[in-house]
């Protein structure tokens, strides 16, 4: 009897954190656990992985709505390398920041995006707001 072929195992997360993307990002961008991530640094990371993946839907979705762009149009060319989280804060029950790093390849340029971003929990929903670049 031929042997079986095996499944592909799932890719890992673009965010960084040592799991599959269906396990991680991948639940808060689709399926029941959908625009539901637990708190601001999960959310943050979905969000990475939204703009390395294309999920232009889910960033404008997660985007409060008292900032949020009337359409985003991230640059295809733009290759994202790696995301380095080096602080979530909860400030009270309904704001929290994270400070992190992402990485990324423009126009054949090597560029990191530093910044600490601001967070609201509303309606249940975690959504960013904004943030400082530095």
């Amino acid at each position: 009897m031929p042997a079986m072929p095996r499944a592909a195992p799932d890719p890992r997360c673009p965010c960084g954190r040592d799991a599959a993307y269906a396990d991680c990002c991948g639940r808060w961008h689709a399926g029941p656990g959908h625009l539901a991530a637990p708190d601001a640094e999960s959310l943050m990371r979905s969000r990475y992985s939204a703009y390395v993946l294309g999920r232009v839907p889910y960033l404008l979705e997660t985007w409060h709505p008292a900032t949020r762009p009337a359409a985003l149009s991230p640059d295809p060319a733009t290759k994202w390398l790696g995301l380095e989280v080096r602080a979530h804060r909860r400030v009270d029950a309904t704001h929290a920041t994270v400070e992190f790093v992402a990485r990324c390849r423009d126009g054949g340029r090597a560029t990191r995006l530093h910044e600490t971003s601001r967070f609201v929990l509303e309606g249940g929903r975690w959504l960013y707001v904004d943030g400082d670049l530095r």
